[in-house]
Protein backbone atom coordinates (compact mmCIF):
# COMPACT_ATOMS: atom_id res chain seq x y z
CA UNK A 1 0.00 0.00 0.00
CA UNK A 2 2.79 2.47 0.90
CA UNK A 3 4.66 1.85 -2.69
CA UNK A 4 1.23 2.41 -4.36
CA UNK A 5 0.76 5.74 -2.49
CA UNK A 6 4.01 6.61 -3.22
CA UNK A 7 3.27 5.67 -7.27
CA UNK A 8 0.52 7.66 -6.83
CA UNK A 9 2.51 11.08 -5.16
CA UNK A 10 4.95 10.89 -7.91
CA UNK A 11 2.47 10.32 -10.85
CA UNK A 12 0.41 14.01 -9.28
CA UNK A 13 3.69 15.66 -8.75
CA UNK A 14 5.03 15.01 -12.41
CA UNK A 15 1.23 15.59 -14.20
CA UNK A 16 0.69 18.52 -12.15
CA UNK A 17 4.10 19.93 -12.31
CA UNK A 18 4.42 19.98 -8.07
CA UNK A 19 8.03 20.58 -5.86
CA UNK A 20 8.71 17.02 -4.71
CA UNK A 21 8.92 18.54 -1.32
CA UNK A 22 5.41 19.59 -1.29
CA UNK A 23 4.15 16.06 -2.27
CA UNK A 24 6.98 13.79 0.05
CA UNK A 25 6.18 16.62 3.06
CA UNK A 26 10.65 16.50 2.91
CA UNK A 27 12.38 19.51 4.23
CA UNK A 28 13.50 22.46 1.47
CA UNK A 29 16.66 23.62 2.77
CA UNK A 30 18.25 26.68 1.08
CA UNK A 31 21.65 27.94 1.52
CA UNK A 32 23.65 31.09 0.94
CA UNK A 33 27.23 29.93 1.29
CA UNK A 34 28.18 28.91 4.89
CA UNK A 35 26.47 31.91 6.17
CA UNK A 36 22.75 31.72 6.50
CA UNK A 37 20.29 28.96 5.69
CA UNK A 38 16.69 29.01 5.28
CA UNK A 39 14.68 26.08 5.80
CA UNK A 40 11.34 24.90 5.35
CA UNK A 41 8.69 21.68 6.05
CA UNK A 42 10.49 21.30 9.76
CA UNK A 43 7.80 20.02 12.59
CA UNK A 44 9.88 21.93 15.57
CA UNK A 45 12.94 22.70 16.83
CA UNK A 46 14.03 20.05 19.31
CA UNK A 47 17.53 22.30 20.53
CA UNK A 48 19.00 25.81 20.14
CA UNK A 49 22.40 26.97 20.87
CA UNK A 50 24.82 29.29 19.19
CA UNK A 51 26.83 26.20 18.15
CA UNK A 52 23.85 24.11 17.37
CA UNK A 53 20.39 23.91 15.90
CA UNK A 54 18.39 20.13 16.17
CA UNK A 55 15.12 20.52 14.12
CA UNK A 56 12.23 17.87 14.20
CA UNK A 57 11.44 16.98 10.50
CA UNK A 58 7.89 14.36 9.23
CA UNK A 59 10.99 11.66 9.00
CA UNK A 60 13.94 12.24 10.89
CA UNK A 61 15.84 15.00 11.97
CA UNK A 62 17.61 17.54 10.65
CA UNK A 63 21.05 18.76 13.05
CA UNK A 64 23.43 21.95 11.84
CA UNK A 65 26.21 23.12 13.99
CA UNK A 66 28.22 25.99 13.29
CA UNK A 67 29.74 28.98 15.54
CA UNK A 68 27.27 32.04 16.10
CA UNK A 69 24.02 30.45 14.97
CA UNK A 70 21.22 33.43 15.34
CA UNK A 71 17.77 32.45 14.39
CA UNK A 72 16.40 35.43 12.71
CA UNK A 73 13.15 34.23 12.00
CA UNK A 74 10.84 31.42 12.98
CA UNK A 75 7.91 30.64 11.77
CA UNK A 76 4.75 27.34 11.86
CA UNK A 77 7.16 25.21 9.30
CA UNK A 78 9.77 27.63 8.46
CA UNK A 79 13.52 29.05 10.07
CA UNK A 80 15.63 30.94 8.78
CA UNK A 81 19.36 31.28 10.51
CA UNK A 82 22.80 32.96 10.39
CA UNK A 83 26.40 32.05 11.51
CA UNK A 84 28.87 30.10 10.32
CA UNK A 85 27.85 26.90 8.88
CA UNK A 86 30.29 24.02 9.62
CA UNK A 87 27.97 20.99 9.52
CA UNK A 88 24.67 19.67 8.73
CA UNK A 89 23.64 16.56 9.61
CA UNK A 90 20.00 15.11 8.21
CA UNK A 91 19.15 11.47 9.43
CA UNK A 92 15.91 9.46 9.18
Amino acid sequence: MRRLSRKLNQWAANMLDLPQDVVHDVPRITMIGNMQMYIENHRGVLHFSNDRLELRLTQGKLDIRGKGLVIRAIWTEEVFIEGTIDDIHYTK
